[in-house]
């Protein structure tokens, strides 16, 4: 895959994380990685952004921001309160298609949810990934209430034709609760894709040397780890 999209059926559940997983596998195995964010929001024109945590633990990536919002709102809203310009989708698809050029991998990481609104259009993430006909993996939190959001996103996704790649748990807790245990058996029937992966809670804190050296057990295969989801769930429940 030259391109993966990394969306979320929320805000604050890991998708960062994720992406930061994602790029230090594949820098571990020799491969080349650009991280692109479409629109970081609710952070200051001199504070670190997604894509400088991403580098940070993923290590040797280019990282692209194409437009920062200074409020914490959907993209749109952000970009119209500061008089911005917004982002559209063939902004996405275009920068994309220029990194892809230079490197293996381009991830490209969403604001929110899959159906965040970017521009004044409706444009969203789906849109973006439509265009560069790109899979997408999902970023799911561990516990209640994260089977409704997967299955909508999932659901989603059917509709416009796109490819879901698989569904990874963002903060898998320390000490899972009954839900969550039971979450790791019902989301791939919920989500209708593939359990591929489960990040520990805190990872994100880890020291970018010990982030990297582990990063390859929190992911299956299919997307260069080692996480094998059912001897995973065994050994949880």
């Amino acid at each position: 895959m030259a391109v993966i999209v990394v969306s979320g059926t929320g805000t604050e559940i890991g998708k960062t994380v994720v992406t930061a997983a994602l790029a230090a596998v594949a820098r571990a195995q020799g491969r080349s990685v650009a991280v692109l964010k479409p629109a970081q929001t609710g952070v200051g024109v001199t504070e670190a952004g997604d894509v400088d945590e991403v580098a940070r633990l993923g290590g040797g990536i280019t990282g692209v921001e194409l437009a920062r919002y200074p409020e914490p709102l959907a993209p749109v809203t952000a970009a119209v309160r500061a008089g911005m310009a917004t982002v559209r989708p063939h902004d996405v698809a275009e920068a994309v298609e220029k990194l892809a050029i230079e490197h293996d991998l381009v991830l490209v990481e969403g604001a929110g949810g899959l159906l965040v609104r970017f521009d004044e259009d409706g444009g969203t993430l789906a849109d973006a990934a439509r265009l560069l006909a790109a899979p997408v993996l999902v970023v799911v939190p561990a516990g209640l209430g994260t089977l409704n959001g997967a299955a909508l996103t999932g659901e989603a996704l059917r509709a416009r034709g796109l490819e879901q790649l698989g569904v990874v748990v963002g903060s898998w807790p320390d000490a899972p609760d009954l839900a969550a245990r039971c979450n790791l058996v019902d989301l791939p029937m919920d989500a209708g894709a593939p359990l591929l992966g489960a990040v520990p809670e805190g990872a994100g804190g880890l020291a970018p040397e010990e982030f990297r050296a582990r990063a390859g057990s929190w992911l299956a295969p299919r997307l260069g780890g080692s996480w094998d989801a059912q001897a995973f769930t065994t050994a949880v429940r």
